[in-house]
C-alpha cells in the first residue's frame, strides 16, 4: 500500500536533491505511483530501498521525474522571431560575445538549436552556450548528440544538411556545433545561477512547478540577466505578473529585463 507520501518526499530529497514539494503534487504523485506499480515494491519505503541499492532503478526514477520532451526548433515561428529580431537586437545591445544560458536543456536539442540560430549572425568560434539540466542521463545523451528524424524535423533544411550526418535511422550533430556548448548538471531550485547573462532560454519546464517555485525561478532569472537581457520561455507558459518581476514583454514569449 502506497502511503506516507510526506516521508517519501523527504527520502527523495535526501537521495536525489530533488524537492518534490516544488512540483504540483496531485500530478506528480500519480506519475510516481504509476512508476512504482511497475516494480515489486509494495510501499514507498520499499521503493526507496530499491533506489538505494539498484543504480538502474535510481537512474530510471530521476529520468522519470525530470520531464524530457524536446525537439530542435520547437515552435518554429518563435525561433524565426529569435533569429530575425531578438538575436540582432542582442548583438547590437551587448556585442558579439554573448553569454547565453539554456536552462533545463534536456537532451541538447535546444542549446544546439541556439548555436545554429546564432550561426546565421556570428562565426561559430564566437558562440558559447551554457546548457544545464538536473538529469545526468539526458546530459550524457546531449553530449553524444544523436537524434531521431522526428526530433530534427523543424531544423531548416540548409542547417540540417550542413550540421547533421545520417547514421542508420538516426542523425548525428556535428562536432563543430557540439564544441560550442558546455553541458553542466544544475538544479533550478537549489543551485546558484549563472550571472551577467545576455539571454536565458527556459522553455516548457516551469509549468510542472508550483506557483511559488515558478515565482522564485523567474526572480532568479531576472537577477541572472544583464539589464535589457532577454528571457525566452515556452509556448505552454505565461508570466502574468511580469512587470512585478522587473520584466517587460518584447513579444508573446520573449521578456526583457527592465523597461524597454
Amino acid at each position: 500500500m502506497l502511503d506516507n507520501y510526506e516521508k517519501f518526499k523527504k527520502d527523495v530529497l535526501s537521495l536525489t536533491k530533488i524537492d518534490l514539494n516544488c512540483y504540483k503534487e496531485k500530478q506528480m504523485k500519480r506519475r510516481i505511483d504509476t512508476l512504482i506499480g511497475k516494480t515489486k515494491a509494495k510501499s514507498y519505503d520499499e521503493y526507496v530501498g530499491l533506489l538505494k541499492k539498484d543504480k538502474e532503478v535510481f537512474e530510471a526514477f530521476v529520468n522519470f521525474l525530470t520531464i524530457n520532451v524536446s525537439e530542435f526548433y520547437r515552435n518554429a515561428d518563435q525561433w524565426k522571431l529569435l533569429e530575425t529580431k531578438i538575436i540582432p537586437e542582442l548583438i547590437q545591445r551587448f556585442g558579439k560575445n554573448l553569454k547565453i544560458w539554456s536552462a533545463a536543456c534536456s537532451t541538447g536539442d535546444e542549446p544546439y538549436s541556439l548555436v545554429m540560430a546564432l550561426s546565421r549572425h556570428l562565426p561559430l568560434n564566437q558562440i558559447r552556450i551554457i546548457a544545464t539540466d538536473i538529469d545526468k542521463q539526458v546530459l550524457e545523451k546531449a553530449r553524444v548528440g544523436l537524434y531521431s528524424q522526428k526530433s530534427i524535423a523543424n531544423v531548416p533544411d540548409d542547417l540540417k544538411k550542413k550540421y547533421f550526418t545520417k547514421i542508420g535511422a538516426s542523425y548525428q550533430i556535428s562536432d563543430e556545433i557540439k564544441r560550442r556548448v558546455d553541458f553542466k548538471e544544475h538544479n533550478l531550485l537549489r543551485d546558484a545561477y549563472p550571472t551577467q547573462c545576455d539571454m536565458i532560454v527556459c522553455r516548457n519546464v516551469v509549468i510542472y512547478f508550483t506557483d511559488d517555485a515558478k515565482q522564485e525561478i523567474y526572480i532568479k532569472f531576472n537577477q541572472s540577466l544583464k539589464d535589457k537581457g532577454v528571457l525566452f520561455i515556452g509556448s505552454t507558459e505565461q508570466i502574468m505578473n511580469y512587470r512585478e518581476l522587473n520584466f517587460d514583454r518584447s513579444s508573446a514569449f520573449f521578456f526583457v529585463k527592465g523597461k524597454l
